[in-house]
């Protein structure tokens, strides 16, 4: 581990971005060129006393967890991830497969989406990013981990997954899911990872057996899906879909169907306005 060289690095990054970049507001009476310690904090969802060890070059080793919420906050590009990963001792995450970090392209995206619910996701549905206004609508998916990383995983084995869905549509749903998981694993024949899913799908879900046996085959780009929230109640919202070239990572965007939605969706802003301040980190 180079703590001086990782010291420097994230001060320097830090120091060349303007808040509004992140989301945050700006003001002419700022006296730091960048980010605060305490906003870059925030946005990692770590603790202000860890930023301030690292740029000091006090720090312990930082997991590779913890340095890919620091990239995803300091907005790193793809090159500067895989240096800050070097800085820190550890692998920079591979290439391809569900481990990556989500792009800094599709990272930026979510910044300027604003109050438009939006989320990254892995090709076998790992919710990489969210923003705030996704986090509101769906709770922060960001934090799983083995199997249950995958949105399809938890659709199969857990009844929480599905309840917010009206019971007509969840299996419209799940063949949707099943479908997109059977494109995945058709582009990514013999990788382990995805050979490892749909096996423990096969032995914990009779429905999962049941669709997967009919071999359906469906990429998700666009489509109209009801949600059951439970602070503001029900909501149709529109889901679009822009992939990278490779198609390994993809942007999903929620926009109101119609204009009883929208308004429940301002007021479930308002509402998380009102219980996390804008000062206080929000996970």
């Amino acid at each position: 581990m180079q703590r001086d060289q990782l010291a420097d690095f994230l001060r320097r990054r830090r120091e060349t971005i303007r808040p509004a970049e992140v989301g945050l507001a700006d003001s002419p009476r700022r006296r730091t060129s960048g980010l605060r310690r305490e906003e870059v904090a925030m946005l990692a969802g770590i603790s202000v006393d860890y930023v301030v060890r690292l740029e000091q070059g006090r720090s312990s080793q930082p997991s590779t967890q913890l340095l890919g919420a620091l990239a995803r906050a300091l907005r790193l590009s793809d090159d500067e991830r895989d240096h800050l990963f070097h800085l820190a001792g550890h692998r920079p995450p591979p290439a391809d497969g569900v481990a990556r970090l989500a792009r800094a392209g599709l990272i930026r995206m979510l910044d300027l989406l604003g109050d438009t619910p939006a989320v990254v996701l892995s090709d076998l549905g790992e919710v990489l990013a969210q923003n705030r206004a996704a986090r509101l609508l769906m709770d922060d998916l960001t934090g799983f981990t083995d199997y249950r990383r995958y949105l399809v995983y938890r659709w199969f084995t857990e009844p929480a997954a599905r309840a917010a869905h009206p019971p007509d549509q969840q299996e419209h749903q799940a063949r949707q899911a099943v479908a997109d998981l059977r494109a995945a694993a058709g582009r990514r024949s013999g990788d382990p990872t995805v050979a490892g899913l749909i096996e423990r799908l096969e032995a914990v879900s009779a429905d999962f057996r049941r669709l997967w046996a009919e071999h359906e085959v469906a990429v998700r780009r666009a489509n109209r899906k009801t949600l059951l929230h439970p602070r503001v109640g029900r909501l149709v919202v529109d889901c679009e879909t822009l992939f990278t070239p490779d198609q390994g990572q993809q942007l999903l965007v929620f926009t109101p169907a119609d204009a009883e939605t929208r308004e429940r969706l301002e007021l479930l802003r308002v509402l998380g306005i009102e219980e996390f301040p804008m000062d206080a980190p929000v996970r």
